[in-house]
């Protein structure tokens, strides 16, 4: 069992709000759900649409073919109407769009006069949609009463009523006159509870679990639901959330935090991100620890402010005046952005180095069900000196030379007698500026030359997902993983298809346990996958590793893909 819907219409109309209600009651019932959101750049006006797949199996993918079409307008019938199948159904107000349509497939629900005559307000037509929409299925409404009570139970019991009233009618107006749909009733799952969290959350929810105290941000699309997410937790958490006046504040704000002995955060896309390179480079050369969310969207410039890319991978890896550490994660679902999120906190306390968590769009607004989170697998270290761990200690030095270039880091006000200094000038090991090349040397060799073969050794190889001998390998990094592992999935076992996935980037992963650019040039064909034009892992790994793809994919249109468009790019392959 497997379903798509969509809900199109203008922004304004209420269309998150409605997906998402949809996504909440199917992930409430115990069904597998993914959603993805494709939306313009404007408060009101233009097309937007937001995609609810469900399923009693497992699903990481969006699809192009659609089930039911819930059309808010007449402009979602026009663009969408060609991606529902023959057996699909669209649900329409004729009277709101002013136009009526014939057919099997269309069910013109009054959304709008329910709305007036059952709950007095035109702004509940939503409420009757969705109860629409879930009255093709037959699953019954008490899911979805108990998102409307939560949802309205501030607005006052008048207000609660009426929307379950709104929602009953458009239920039961599906089933009436929709004799079709009689045949879409289906079976709920064995109850499962399930969570229902998307990318971004996903971020804030590791950083407050790994400790972090300080966030600050500039809001931009779309890093901004980190932002939100962690305000929304702050007071809980007994940290800090701050709107900062920019990325250049946000960054250098983050920083000021963490020497102040704060687990600290900041987050961005591109555009705010290279206002925050000078920051940078700072964190580098003061050997101060802060993870930063990159989430990526289409550039240059303003580019396409809520579409998706994966274009600033060798921006990111190359970002910063000078050579210092750092460590970049790309997670492929929320799951995997929580746990990397976590472990970008350890390592940039662990190493005293700038983490990055570098996301997209695609999944930074997509949501996935998953039973839960283990929160044994999480990792808490102190790594900082406080007052009681110096003293006794006659000679700190922030800097101190160390055979693993790691040096003792106290916490300004818990150091004793001892004097903690930082200069964003080459400076000496107590932290005070100096110019000889002798003390450079030493000071480079000890950030960089002995710290990376040790951070190199924390970075987990790529996941191998399918056949474990392929002949055919599709190359993935970041958000790419879903549609992938479904085309392994759906791939004739005689083809021995495999999917190898990178999560963490940089440094580039050790192959003393899993060799797997051997494993590449011992299959028949190597395709990576990518959303750029340029094929900038592909080139990441040829600098690395000098291996060579025989073929490569690419989207830059600024959407993701879809798993029957991607299919059908591979089909001369598998």
């Amino acid at each position: 069992m497997d379903y798509t819907i969509l809900v199109g219409g203008e922004a304004g109309q209420g269309l998150a709000t409605t997906g998402g209600a949809l996504a909440e009651v199917f992930s409430k019932i115990g069904f597998n759900v993914i959603t993805h959101e494709d939306y313009m750049d404007r408060i009101r006006g233009g097309h937007n649409f937001n995609q609810i797949r469900f399923s009693d199996h497992e699903i990481s993918a969006s699809r192009k073919m659609i089930d039911i079409l819930l059309a808010l307008d007449l402009n979602t019938i026009e663009i969408h109407k060609n991606s529902v199948k023959d057996e699909g159904f669209i649900l329409y107000d004729s009277e709101a769009i002013k136009k009526k349509f014939e057919g099997s497939q269309f069910v013109d629900v009054p959304f709008r006069k329910i709305a007036l005559d059952v709950g007095k307000k035109s702004v509940m037509a939503n409420t009757v949609a969705t109860g629409a929409a879930l009255g093709i299925f037959n699953i019954g409404l008490e899911a979805f009463k108990d998102i409307l009570k939560k949802a309205f139970k501030d607005k006052g019991e008048e207000v609660v009523k009426g929307n379950i009233a709104c929602a009953e009618a458009g239920y039961n107006y599906v089933r009436k006159n929709c004799p079709p749909c009689d045949a879409s009733g289906i079976h709920e799952p064995e109850y499962r509870k399930l969570m229902l969290i998307d990318g971004v959350s996903a971020i804030g929810m590791g950083a407050l679990m790994s400790g972090c105290k300080f966030y600050a941000g500039y809001p931009m699309t779309p890093a901004t639901g980190i932002l939100d997410y962690i305000a929304s937790r702050a007071e809980e958490y007994n940290m800090v959330a701050v709107q900062s006046e920019d990325e250049i504040a946000a960054i250098n704000m983050a920083i000021g935090a963490s020497f102040a002995g704060l687990r600290a955060m900041t987050g961005t896309s591109g555009g705010g991100f290279a206002l925050m390179v000078e920051g940078l480079s700072l964190a580098g050369m003061t050997e101060t620890p802060i993870v930063i969310a990159e989430m990526q969207r289409p550039g240059p410039a303003t580019g396409m402010p809520t579409r998706t890319e994966q274009a600033d991978l060798l921006y990111v890896l190359h970002a910063g005046h000078g050579e210092f550490p750092r460590v970049i994660f790309e997670p492929g679902t929320p799951e995997q952005a929580f746990y990397l999120t976590n472990k970008a906190f350890d390592l940039a306390e662990k190493y005293q180095i700038p983490t990055f968590i570098l996301s997209d769009q695609y999944l930074a607004n997509s949501k996935w069900t998953f039973e839960n989170f283990d929160l044994e697998h999480l990792i808490y270290n102190e790594y900082r000196l406080r007052q009681k761990d110096l003293e006794g200690v006659e000679d700190y030095k922030r800097f101190k030379y160390t055979d693993t270039g790691v040096s003792p880091f106290a916490v300004p006000g818990e150091a004793g007698k001892n004097l903690v200094v930082a200069d964003s000038d080459e400076h000496d090991e107590e932290g005070h500026m100096i110019e000889d090349g002798e003390t450079r040397n030493k000071m480079v060799q000890k950030r960089v030359l002995k710290k990376m073969p040790l951070i190199k050794k924390e970075i987990e190889p790529p996941l191998l997902y399918g056949d474990s001998s392929p002949k055919i390998v599709l190359v993935v990094h970041g958000s790419t993983y879903g549609v992938i592992k479904e085309i392994v999935d759906t791939s004739p076992k005689e083809k021995k298809v495999a999917m190898l996935h990178f999560s963490q980037i940089y440094p580039f992963p050790e192959r003393d346990n899993f060799d797997y650019i051997e494993l590449l040039k011992n299959a028949d064909l190597s395709i990576c996958i990518e959303n750029n034009a340029t094929g900038q892992f592909a080139r990441l790994i040829r600098a690395e590793t000098g291996f060579e793809f025989s073929h490569q994919i690419s989207k830059y249109d600024g959407r993701p893909y879809l798993f029957e468009n991607l299919k059908e790019d591979l089909h001369a392959y598998i």
